[in-house]
């Protein structure tokens, strides 16, 4: 017969399946066959909590979960600072092995869970890199900036455009002026390469409302999309 031996440097598995409010958590402590699960809340208390259940456990701690927007972020920067090692798992191979292993496609925080440990215990994770311990944060946070207001901008020169087949009093000469105009409202402010960058945060870029007057009527140009 087989005999395992489990060493004192065998790590903590921590399985994370990121939510908004909160986080679902799995541990497998080697050389027990139970594990526990933990419901984590998204905030400062409960990650405090966690972190120092994991540290109760007197060895490693590897953690891996699946990048969900930005909710991962303040968790993942929480257990970097306390020494544990973070990992990233790919959502595709997530979604995959979800399917092969469950017959289904159907999926909860619970399984996603129990998923992600799978995919530790056989080594298919991803390096993380954490945004405010590598330095990089001030630079992807202006890149994601720059990439909603170009993509505004974009929106709405092409709504600009298209309105003259809607309303007939609007030439193309006017709406190239309007354009020109929306375009002038970009300049001025801090430069990306050769493209200007409008002091705004991301947030007003997609929830401001603009409309343009012409022939004592009003176009609305962007409306709200969720």
């Amino acid at each position: 017969m087989t005999m395992i031996a489990i060493t004192q440097n065998t790590p903590v598995l921590v399985a994370i399946d990121i939510a908004k409010a909160r986080h679902e958590v799995l541990i497998a402590v080697p050389g027990k066959k139970r594990r526990r699960r933990l419901t984590v809340l998204n905030e400062l208390a409960d990650f405090t909590r966690l972190i120092t259940a994991l540290k109760d456990y007197g060895r490693p701690v590897r953690a891996a979960f699946e990048a969900t927007g930005n909710y991962h972020r303040a968790l993942a920067y929480h257990l970097a600072t306390a020494g544990f090692e973070v990992k990233l798992v790919s959502s595709v191979a997530l979604a995959r092995t979800r399917e092969a292993l469950h017959n289904s496609w159907d999926k909860n925080d619970p399984k996603d869970a129990q998923v992600i440990l799978h995919m530790m215990e056989i080594g298919n994770e991803q390096f993380y890199h954490d945004p405010l311990v590598r330095g990089t944060n001030d630079i992807q946070e202006l890149s994601k900036t720059h990439d909603i207001v170009s993509k505004s901008k974009t929106e709405l020169w092409h709504r600009i455009e298209g309105s003259t087949s809607l309303y007939p009093g609007m030439t193309n000469a006017n709406a190239s002026s309007i354009s020109a105009k929306i375009a002038s409202a970009f300049a001025g402010g801090p430069m990306i390469g050769d493209r200007p960058l409008p002091n705004r945060t991301a947030a007003n870029v997609g929830s401001n409302r603009m409309a343009v007057t012409h022939l004592g009527c009003t176009y609305p140009l962007i409306a709200n999309r969720r």
